[in-house]
């Protein structure tokens, strides 16, 4: 009973911040974090991490990734291809290939280096959505290229991720992949990847359909979370992380019919409890022990947060044929990290693929970039109109 007072209490302040952070105007998931960091052992040292709250903060990961892949429009993606396909690449390998070996620089391992890479290589389009739709912008074609090229980012920027938990876990045998051999678990990864194209393709629609045929409540949700956990725990098995397994089944459920009937079940589910339990833990993790050592650090990685991917995203779009304006507009927003940038850096960090002395670091260039990057959207299109003006 004492974990459900603890629980009920972190609810009922993470409404509150979340409220007050929509009020003026910055993400709810930064106040979330912010529960986590001051209830913890950073600031009051009230509440501690332990293995219930580790659960549901896992499975507030799985559901969070779940809807990620569920709202990932692939027709969107189809329609604007090329521009969406060039963009997400240079906003993958700029920061990877700029992010990595200034991590390198300053102390980090090469492979920790190559992972905080792998971080900024994210996007996360939610806070970008309604500033367009603001200004108005959201079906335009600058607008319709961010949403294309996030889609194609947290695709790719997924692969990265699972490679790299895949080489650690080989590489260490530490018990995922059934113990088995490298080799073994990297067969049984394709494997898992073929199958994945065949739930998108065959399975999942087949078995949404045949739910409909259920004489139970909410059979349709009930399926939907069937292939979610399913997925997620094969993924898991296999050597990968959980929430690639739960992303590729929200993209195998977005394939179908039901989608909208499952979104609208799955956000209550994973909104009223597990997500914002995620969001609080991710501030339980941090500790300001070294923040003055890594004052320089923070703020060097916060500037090519934003730069990295303005000017990467900017360029793929000015070679797909856009104005200079446009560009501008496409790179910004693409700056944001959110949630996906979060899940990307806790996914490792339980992975081994960060140490704890960055973890907190690393979280703080994700929050501030994340704060910076609607303003820095509002000034690309306050200067697109002042030009078509």
């Amino acid at each position: 009973m004492e974990f459900i007072a603890v629980l009920a209490g972190l609810l009922l302040a993470t409404q509150i911040v979340a409220h007050l952070c929509r009020r003026v105007e910055i993400p709810e998931v930064i106040g979330q974090i912010l529960v986590g960091i001051i209830a913890g052992p950073a600031v009051l040292d009230w509440v501690h991490l332990n293995s219930m709250m580790n659960e549901f903060q896992e499975i507030g990961v799985i559901i969070l990734m779940f809807i990620a892949g569920l709202e990932s429009d692939l027709s969107l993606l189809r329609k604007y291809l090329k521009p969406a396909v060039v963009v997400a690449l240079l906003g993958v390998i700029v920061p990877i290939v700029i992010m990595g070996p200034v991590s390198y620089m300053f102390g980090f391992t090469k492979l920790e280096s190559l992972f905080i890479g792998v971080i900024f290589a994210t996007t996360s389009v939610s806070i970008s959505v309604a500033v367009l739709r603001e200004f108005n912008r959201l079906d335009s074609r600058e607008g319709a290229t961010v949403l294309g090229a996030a889609v194609a980012d947290d695709i790719i920027g997924v692969i990265l991720l699972s490679v790299m938990i895949s080489v650690i876990n080989g590489s260490s045998n530490s018990g995922h992949g059934n113990g088995q051999p490298l080799g073994i678990v990297l067969l049984m990864q394709l494997v898992f990847f073929g199958g994945t194209y065949l739930l998108i393709r065959w399975l999942a629609p087949y078995l949404i359909h045949m739910s409909d045929r259920l004489l139970t409540v909410a059979s349709t949700s009930v399926m939907a979370m069937i292939i979610c956990l399913g997925m997620a725990a094969i993924a898991d098995y296999v050597g990968l992380s959980g929430a690639v397994g739960s992303f590729f089944a929200g993209i195998a459920v977005a394939n179908t019919k039901h989608k909208e009937v499952v979104d609208r079940s799955f956000i209550p589910i994973g909104y009223a409890m597990f997500i914002p339990l995620f969001f609080v833990s991710v501030g339980l993790n941090m500790r300001f022990d070294n923040i003055g050592e890594s004052f320089v650090f923070v703020i060097v990685m916060t500037i090519l947060a934003c730069l990295t991917k303005l000017l990467g995203c900017g360029a793929g779009a000015k070679l797909s044929g856009f104005s200079m304006p446009s560009s501008y507009i496409v790179g910004s927003g693409m700056i944001a990290r959110g949630e996906m940038g979060l899940i990307t850096a806790q996914i490792g960090y339980e992975a081994h693929l960060l140490s704890p002395m960055y973890y907190s670091d690393v979280i703080t260039v994700i929050i501030i970039a994340t704060v910076l990057a609607p303003f820095i959207l509002k000034n690309a299109l306050k200067r697109s109109a002042n030009e078509l003006e």
